[in-house]
């Protein structure tokens, strides 16, 4: 199951761009808890706590207990972030309050067993993910960590399905209606080797033998030698 993560916070009293921008001057990130039918709870976080959390990956799959100072603590989901386009770092956060009894949406990464004694992969395929993460609806105390899928029988030309998935907890798929593909174990990719161009062959030569040179033109005559005197 997964484990619910602690992040404090503190209330603000405004709503509004002003005072969003206003709570960053103070060195805060501007956030708000929404849903459940009930108002919305305006939030600020520590930078260096929202950080932590983006930096752990997979932060979309994580439950939240927001621990407001001096007010409720709500259990809640980290839907969305907004980064500012130049420094990119966090300007506001979104949490979606949870309602007790309600399953959640959320995505949960695959991790795939036994890959070193896959027989598929052994002989050459290749693991090619099509989802990295499932999308479920799941009791948000019953959660996975992660889902779990065996490799240790999959061939080249496997599709691993939904089907595979060890320890499902309850989880609901979002997509319905079919047993959908996870992965595949693809054949290896063979290169075909191209032959080098021959060179072309030289002309026949006459007689079989090689065209002789033209000979060197011969030495111009000598000068007549000057007539004698009389």
């Amino acid at each position: 199951m997964v484990q619910t993560i602690r992040i404090e916070a503190e209330a603000r009293g405004r709503a509004g761009k002003g005072a969003a921008r206003a709570t960053r001057r103070e060195g805060l990130v501007p956030g708000v808890v929404y849903g459940a039918k009930r108002e919305a709870t305006l939030v600020a976080f520590d930078p260096r706590d929202i950080m932590k959390e983006l930096h752990k990956g997979s932060w979309q799959s994580h439950v939240y207990d927001v621990v407001v100072k001096d007010g409720p603590t709500e259990r809640a989901l980290l839907r969305e972030v907004q980064f500012h386009p130049v420094t990119d770092r966090p300007i506001h956060i979104d949490f979606q309050r949870l309602a007790p009894g309600a399953r959640i949406r959320i995505k949960v990464p695959v991790v795939f067993k036994h890959e070193d004694s896959c027989p598929g992969l052994k002989a050459g395929g290749v693991l090619n993910l099509v989802r990295r993460e499932l999308e479920v609806l799941v009791d948000p105390e019953a959660v996975p960590e992660t889902f779990h899928i065996d490799l240790a029988e999959a061939k080249i030309g496997d599709s691993i399905r939904w089907s595979a998935v060890v320890d499902k907890a309850d989880a609901k798929p979002v997509i319905t209606g079919r047993d959908f593909v996870v992965a595949t174990i693809a054949p290896p990719t063979v290169v075909e080797e191209v032959a080098a161009p021959v060179a072309a062959a030289e002309p026949a030569k006459k007689g079989g033998k090689a065209a002789a040179k033209p000979a060197a033109k011969a030495p111009a005559a000598a000068a007549a030698a000057p007539a004698k005197k009389k």
